[in-house]
């Protein structure tokens, strides 16, 4: 304004009108499009702050949806005095603090004042002062008291963790404020049985040799209590380690008809050792495809050994062997390797 205008646009006679510094502040800081309102003119209450909880919730509840109850203590304003602390008229503003509650003092440090704002001592930052024969027994002066609050949450199929449930003027209760909103907030709880990403359920299955190679059946109990029978067919063959997927059997999608997939991660459980003869053996090296030939060995000294067993320690040595291993590939891969360059 004085820019375009001279001491003439900051004075109200430039074409630009007059602005008080309050609705500039008020303007830049979050008063929003405060150049129409005046100095003094109230804003109204201010908004108290949102309170949020957690609320652990199972994947069952996910997958068929609930309505559960949660109760929280929360502050409400004193029926009895209606939020005034006592008797009509007991109310009086503190007069050391002028009702602003703080107390400013100056003090000398040097060339330098320095400004220090504490609580009121008189009326402990509360800016009022009530008699004590004047105090509202049932809340003792403090025009708010604890309440227990049983708030209704609705679940719906689909939603997700850390998804939130605003309850809107549920929070806590103040004299001139306009109480905040409770926030749930949900929290997954571990499953035993399934894991899951986004819209999918993942499962991890384990089944035996025989049906992995030659085709069988195995079970799902779902999250609604039904019973997923899972065929494999003969000749199908489930390596170790393998995923396959069942379509539409994962959670339902927030709001919508349609749901994820089920996949499904193989674990084969092989006999243990020694569990068959010869005789039996042989009759599998007829039946499971031929062994792979060996690659053909010319001049070579040739020894034939044996697997052996890893006891706790071996097996100890063998896992920081690893890790060893993996340290120095990527400390050559770094800032040492580049420093053994350059010297």
């Amino acid at each position: 304004m004085y820019d375009q205008y001279g001491e003439e646009g900051m004075n109200g006679e430039g074409a630009g009108g007059g602005i008080s510094p309050e609705d500039l502040f008020s303007h830049l800081f979050g008063g929003g499009m405060g150049f129409g309102r005046r100095s003094g003119q109230p804003s109204g209450p201010r908004k108290g702050k949102d309170i949020a909880h957690s609320l652990k919730v199972s994947l069952e509840d996910y997958y068929q949806g609930k309505t559960t109850k949660l109760a929280l203590q929360k502050h409400v304003i004193c029926a009895k005095c209606e939020g005034r602390g006592g008797k009509e008229g007991a109310v009086q503003s503190c007069k050391t603090c002028q009702g602003s509650g703080v107390k400013v003092s100056l003090r000398q440090i040097g060339p330098m004042v320095q400004q220090i704002q504490q609580p009121c001592p008189d009326c402990r930052g509360e800016g009022q002062i009530i008699k004590e024969k004047d105090r509202c027994k049932n809340c003792n002066g403090k025009k708010i008291i604890s309440e227990r609050k049983v708030l209704e949450v609705f679940i719906d199929k689909g939603m997700k963790d850390g998804q939130k449930i605003p309850f809107s003027g549920e929070g806590d209760q103040f004299p001139n404020i306009i109480p905040g909103d409770i926030i749930i907030v949900l929290e997954e709880k571990p499953h035993p049985r399934f894991k899951r990403r986004g819209d999918d359920l993942f499962y991890e299955a384990k089944i035996d040799l025989l049906t992995a190679l030659a085709g069988g059946q195995f079970s799902i109990q779902h999250l609604d209590d039904k019973i997923l029978l899972v065929n494999i067919l003969p000749g199908e063959v489930i390596k170790p380690g393998e995923m396959k997927a069942i379509l539409g059997e994962g959670m339902p999608t927030y709001r919508h008809q349609d749901f994820g997939n089920l996949y499904i991660k193989f674990e084969v459980d092989f006999p243990s050792p020694n569990w068959t003869d010869a005789e039996t053996i042989a009759q599998l090296e007829k039946i499971l495809p031929a062994r792979q030939p060996l690659p053909p060995i010319k001049d070579a000294h040739v020894e034939e050994v044996v697997l052996s067993l890893l006891d706790a320690s071996q097996q100890n040595r063998m896992a920081n062997g690893a890790q060893g291993a993996m340290d120095e590939d990527e400390e050559g891969q770094g800032g040492p390797g580049m420093q053994c360059a350059q010297q």
